[in-house]
Parts: structure tokens; C-alpha cells; sequence
């Protein structure tokens, strides 16, 4: 039987034929296994939530990876790579239905050295760290969903998160040190890359090989502190958050700015952090506190938390993390369900004033949020509102709206890898998912593109790339 509708092979016998790899075979752990966090977006879910795969596969080693991509290739079955499950625009969907390849079995942290750390793709971030800090280091970066993302699922579909702002994104040169993946063939090969070459890999949704081992860049750990300082006004923390952002003093980790509406939905911080003010939370070394402080408030804010790990566990505080990137999106969602987001780049960081001028031009359902992280070596910024959906006409003209006053929209509604903040094919991504797996079995319905080169050598995609 078929549980997506998609599919007409025998799904016991596929099963039993992949013995004795862990397969999960009940409707309703299939169907829970085939949602991500697409329901952020009312858009995403309408399209996606009745899309389920047919069967799930939890290899436990490269060996038991390479059975499953084997024999959904002899089978000519859709695949779909998952890990925790923590994307945002549906990657780990199987539109097609087919099998979901879960990664979470091969969790192993393989190796650490003086400035790096090799795991399996399906190692939590949270365990990398914990086992990173018994050798004085840690990730360079990691998403706010550390503690259920899989390292392998960021690399797929990740870019930025806690650490960005020191070390640049992902994909920036020195932080993916090297990955391999396996391609979907008769007889499943291992492909080795290194330095600029792992971004032929990097951020493709799972399109174009199955990766099993991630190398990653690691930088000593330190005495962090979380600080939480409050604004009259939002124009002010944005400009605080920027000036600490870039400051040659100080060394912050991460810089959240956030609309004193959106703090209301973070019960934790209740009596904490002065109501009805804009937040600014900084994660940065203890050495730096009392500079940062004296920064704040001279630029006209309120320092109203400054706590080590140890003093906020004591406070029964989560996390600065919570309060960042899409965990802010989260936090929402926990108590009303008809908030949406969505993501916009910021042309200059620096213009406080051009973010005031275009908050007054948003209107009431559009709250804004902003972070920074750095690109090729300068900090940039990017706005991951909360807006209150209320249509599909009101959101395009919110986009527009950001736009108009030149800020770029990388849609968060799409379920396309050439959507977002791609804008566009990667036709090198293409064409080693031609070389990796030629059938084109492994997520093609997330990719608009695929389908109009598929017919293509590698070498042909590779040209598209440069012409």
C-alpha cells in the first residue's frame, strides 16, 4: 500500500529487502517524519500538508546509507534526506512521496582536532559542542535549533546562525572544511570534497548526493554572556545592535534586534527586560560586558540582563538563542498560530534611519527583527519579521512595500531551492546532481530547474553556469 498515493511499488517487499536497515513503516510515524517546519508559512502548509512519503529508513552507517540509495535507485523511487526535521521552506517534504532517508542514526562525532571537529551527518549540534567543550572548543557557528538540527541537514539547508557574526556564513572559506557524499547509483559511490569544492554540495536541499560526513571549523571556547538591553525606540537598538556588531572592540557571537511587540510573546523574560521597550541581545565574550554596557548606554539604551551560563540557568532563563533568527518566529507561534515571517536583506546596515522610514511605511501587521552576521569579511544585516498573515495579496504587498524602499525580498513561502535567497538556478549544484545521481531520484521536486536540464550531460548543466 501506498500511503502518499504517489507510488505503485510493493513497500513490504522494498522493506524486507533492506533488512537489516531500521525501517519505520506505520502511517503515522511515516507521516510525522514527512512534515519539517514548512507550517511557519500558512502558504507552505497549504501547499505541503497533505504530501507524505510511503516509507522511512534509518541507516546507521555509510554502509547501510549506501543499501538504501541502491536499492531505491533498482526501484527508481523518490528520495527524500532528513534529519531533525528543522528547515524552514519544506526540504525534507517528499512531494513525490517515495522513501525518507533518515539521518539521525548515524550520529557518530568521528574526530577532533586543534581547529576542527568530523562527525556523521546525523549528529546533533548540541552533541558536537558538549563533546567539543571536553577540548576547549566549539563550533564556529550553529542554527538556534541546535538542539534537534543535524549537522548534515545544515549543511543541505543552512547558511547562518549563533557564531556568523564572528565567523561569517557557511558557506564563507575555512568554516566547511570538507564533506563527503555518496551518489545514488547501482552501486552507490563516495565522493570526497574539499576547500571551495564543498559549496558544489553545500546549501542543495539533499538534491545532489547524500552526505554522510562533515568536516567543520571549531574556535576556542570562552566565558560567554548574554545581555539584554532595552530602547525607547527601534530605530535606536537597531543602531545600538550595529555599532556593537561592528565595533573592533568588542567580539560578540550574535546580535538580535527585536520589536518590543514581538518581546511580549517571551513570557521567560517577563520582569527581566524593561515592557513595552525594543530589545537588543548580544552573546559575546564576559571581558567585553562592561564596554558593551558603556556602549548601550551611551547610545541611549538600558542594560537590563548581563549573565553568564551559570547565572542564567540560576535565573531560570533560556538561552539568548531563543530570542534569535527564527526561534523569535517560534516564540510567536507557541501562542498564536496566524503569525507568519519572512526574510529581507537590509542594502545598507549602517542607514538606522532608512529601517525607521521603512517601519513606518510597513503598517501594524509587520513587526520587525533584525540580525547580524558577516559576508566576505563585513557585517550585514538581515529583517526576519513577524507578520500577521491574513492573506496571499496582503503579504505580496508587504514584500513590495520592502522593496519599494530597497530592500530585498529572499521569500520564505517558496518550496524551491531556486526561490529565497537564490533568485535563481545554481546550474552547478545541477550538474553534479547529474554526476551523483543521474536518474534524478533525490528531492527533484524541489528544484524548477532540474527539470528543464535533466536531459543534459553534466558538462552541458555545468556550461548553463557560465554562458
Amino acid at each position: 500500500m501506498s500511503i502518499s498515493g504517489k507510488t505503485t511499488i510493493d513497500w513490504q517487499k522494498f522493506a524486507d529487502r533492506l533488512a537489516p536497515v531500521e525501517v519505520l513503516s506505520e502511517p503515522v510515524l511515516v507521516k510525522k517524519r514527512s512534515r519539517d517546519f514548512f507550517w511557519y508559512s500558512p502558504i507552505l502548509n497549504d501547499e505541503l500538508r497533505r504530501c507524505f512519503g510511503d516509507l522511512v529508513a534509518v541507516p546507521k552507517t555509510s554502509a547501510e546509507m549506501a543499501q538504501c540509495l541502491k536499492l531505491a535507485h533498482e526501484y527508481d523511487v523518490p528520495i527524500v534526506l532528513r534529519g531533525g526535521g528543522t528547515g524552514n521552506y519544506g526540504q525534507a517534504v517528499p512531494v513525490d512521496g517515495g522513501l525518507i532517508i533518515e539521518t539521525t542514526g548515524m550520529k557518530k562525532v568521528l574526530e577532533i582536532g586543534d581547529g576542527y571537529v568530523r562527525v556523521e551527518a546525523g549528529a546533533l549540534m548540541v552533541d558536537i559542542n558538549k563533546a567539543l567543550k571536553e577540548t576547549g572548543q566549539e563550533m564556529a557557528m550553529f542554527p538556534s535549533t541546535q538542539d534537534i538540527a543535524t549537522i548534515g541537514g545544515f549543511v543541505a539547508g543552512g547558511s547562518v546562525g549563533i557564531g556568523s557574526l564572528a565567523t561569517g556564513a557557511l558557506r564563507e572559506p575555512g568554516n566547511l572544511i570538507a564533506l563527503k557524499a555518496l551518489s545514488v547509483e547501482a552501486e552507490p559511490q563516495e565522493y570526497h570534497f574539499e576547500g571551495e569544492d564543498v559549496l558544489k554540495i553545500h546549501h542543495a536541499w539533499g538534491l545532489n548526493g547524500a552526505i554522510t560526513e562533515v568536516t567543520l571549523r571549531t574556535v576556542p571556547t570562552r566565558n560567554w554572556v548574554a545581555i539584554m538591553a532595552t530602547f525607547d525606540d527601534y530605530r535606536s537598538a537597531y543602531a545600538a545592535g550595529y555599532a556593537v556588531s561592528t565595533s573592533d572592540q568588542l567580539e560578540p557571537k550574535m546580535a538580535s534586534v527585536v520589536d518590543a511587540r514581538i518581546v511580549d510573546y517571551f513570557p521567560s523574560l517577563k520582569g527581566h527586560v524593561g515592557a513595552g521597550r525594543d530589545l537588543l541581545a548580544v552573546y559575546l565574550p564576559a571581558e567585553h560586558v562592561d564596554a558593551t554596557k558603556a556602549m548601550i548606554t551611551e547610545l541611549g539604551g538600558t542594560t537590563d540582563l548581563a549573565l553568564d551560563d551559570a547565572a542564567r540557568e540560576q535565573a531560570d532563563i533560556p538561552h539568548v538563542f531563543e530570542f534569535c533568527y527564527n526561534h523569535t518566529t517560534l516564540q510567536v507561534l507557541k501562542s498564536d498560530r496566524s503569525a507568519t515571517y519572512q526574510q529581507v536583506g537590509v542594502s545598507d546596515p549602517a542607514d538606522a534611519d532608512a529601517i525607521g522610514r521603512l517601519r513606518g511605511a510597513l503598517g501594524d501587521d509587520v513587526w520587525t527583527h533584525h540580525e547580524f552576521f558577516r559576508l566576505g569579511g563585513k557585517v550585514v544585516s538581515i529583517d526576519i519579521p513577524i507578520i500577521w498573515f491574513s492573506n496571499a495579496q496582503r503579504l505580496d504587498e508587504i514584500n513590495q512595500t520592502y522593496e519599494a524602499h530597497g530592500f530585498p525580498v529572499y521569500d520564505a513561502h517558496i518550496n524551491k531551492v531556486e526561490g529565497g535567497g537564490l533568485h535563481n538556478a545554481n546550474y552547478g549544484h545541477l550538474a553534479w546532481k547529474k554526476r551523483l545521481d543521474p536518474k534524478g531520484l533525490l528531492n527533484s521536486a524541489k528544484s524548477a530547474a532540474w527539470q528543464q536540464v535533466k536531459h543534459l550531460s553534466a558538462e552541458e548543466i555545468e556550461a548553463k553556469a557560465v554562458s
